[in-house]
């Protein structure tokens, strides 16, 4: 039960930042980058931290694809939530680039499984 508390807190903490308000105001394209950035980041942890805790009780194969399951789906509800927040939008394109994150955790996480040994990647993946 202690693996679930990392991604669950780290979705704690997408959900606060998606309820706080936004100025409307125009951003300069470095601002924008940096925050497309931090979503692509936060999905890109969130799926490995996942991983890390359904992997206890599920295949590697299964632990990954309900990983990125899970990433996905709470993009979309979080682009959801954020229709109802002054000043906030959601859009598609946020859930992509969040989707974006997660796959290429999910790639990375696929591709060290399989460049490690066969005896040490059947404990690690």
């Amino acid at each position: 039960m202690a693996l679930w508390a990392p991604p669950l807190a780290l979705m704690a903490l997408i959900f606060a930042f998606s309820a706080m308000p936004s100025d409307v105001e125009s951003r300069a394209w470095w601002d924008l980058v940096l925050r497309k950035a931090t979503h692509f980041g936060e999905y890109a942890v969130l799926c490995a931290l996942w991983f890390r805790a359904l992997r206890q009780s599920l295949s590697s194969d299964a632990a990954l694809a309900a990983a990125v399951g899970i990433c996905v789906l709470y993009a979309v509800s979080d682009e959801l939530h954020q229709t109802f927040v002054d000043g906030r939008t959601g859009t598609w394109r946020d859930v992509l680039i969040d989707t974006a994150g997660a796959l290429t955790a999910a790639v990375a996480i696929r591709r060290r499984a399989q460049s490690q040994p066969r005896s040490v990647a059947s404990r690690t993946a």
